[in-house]
């Protein structure tokens, strides 16, 4: 691989210098704050543990910054922009800068939450800076439509990166934290500070790393059965379990009798349960529901 040119990576004078060319002004509806220091995208690389044999999904590269610096160490780059202009300057923007790895290099215009599928060979990795507004959508959306993204580094705002990489019993552990730990083993990365992006955002970032569970979590209740239970369990945090999921059980006593089934105390509150709780509990109400369930299951 021949290596890029030392100044193929954007700098605060080229990002401004884009953005004016094309009329682009960073938007607070679509949560656009871009990264104007290339030490900092090629740390999110390096951490990112991005390999020479990656194809790395990117989502929102907005003007490209992240983007040039996947494309120093992968093998090809699939960016996924919402954005009309942004979309169609950026593979211009690769041409001129790396001109010997815009072969590499592959632009969906569309919503991330709407991409099924991608070009070319299943992405292995995920590494964007994603909008605060939508962060957690996204990332779970990603990983649940593309299984063979091994790895993940994403740049959110510091208290979602927080959320995210909760343990059970803290105070900030919700369901991204839930959500996010049924893919994929989850942890803070490092934080990001606020002058490396234009305009600079008034709260800080972080990053979060997903390493993808090696196996599925084991189980016989759907992902969808699961994440009802999460749902339920903390639309109401600070009720006990046995109050909480009385809706999604149809009673409290059919809620009590599906927590006591999974081995979870009915006075617990959703906030001290790891995923493998929240699944045992979907997994009780699905074998009283359909006893043949669980007899299928052990077959």
């Amino acid at each position: 691989m021949s290596s890029p040119a030392p100044d193929a990576l954007l700098g605060p004078a080229d990002v401004r210098e884009l953005a004016a060319a094309l009329g682009v002004r960073p938007t607070k509806q679509r949560g656009q704050n871009f990264v104007i220091d290339a030490n900092t995208v090629r740390r999110i690389v390096r951490t990112a543990d991005v390999r020479p044999d990656d194809t790395v999904v990117e989502v929102g590269p907005g003007l490209g910054s992240l983007t040039l610096a996947l494309l120093e160490a992968a093998d090809r780059v699939v960016a996924v922009e919402i954005d009309d202009v942004l979309a169609g300057a950026l593979p211009a923007t690769v041409a001129a800068r790396m001109p010997d790895r815009a072969d590499r290099f592959a632009l969906v215009h569309s919503d991330a939450m709407q991409v099924r599928e991608l070009p070319g060979p299943a992405p292995t990795a995920l590494v964007a800076n994603l909008p605060y507004n939508v962060a957690v959508p996204v990332l779970l959306h990603m990983l649940e439509t593309f299984p063979s993204i091994e790895r993940t580094l994403v740049m959110v705002q510091a208290e979602v990166a927080d959320r995210l990489a909760a343990p059970p019993g803290s105070k900030v552990y919700g369901v991204p934290s839930v959500k996010a730990n049924w893919y994929a083993e989850v942890k803070r990365a490092g934080a990001i500070g606020r002058k490396v992006f234009w305009p600079a955002p008034n709260v800080d970032s972080g990053l979060v790393s997903l390493v993808r569970r090696a196996e599925p979590l084991k189980t016989t209740a759907s992902r969808r059965e699961v994440f009802a239970v999460v749902d339920a369990a903390f639309a109401q945090r600070r009720k006990t379990l046995r109050a909480a999921l009385a809706g999604w059980a149809g009673s409290a006593a059919a809620a009590e009798t599906a927590l006591v089934a999974a081995g979870v105390s009915p006075q617990a509150r959703g906030e001290s349960l790891t995923v493998e709780e929240f699944a045992r509990i979907a997994e009780s109400k699905v074998d009283h529901d359909n006893p043949d369930n669980k007899e299928q299951a052990e077959q």
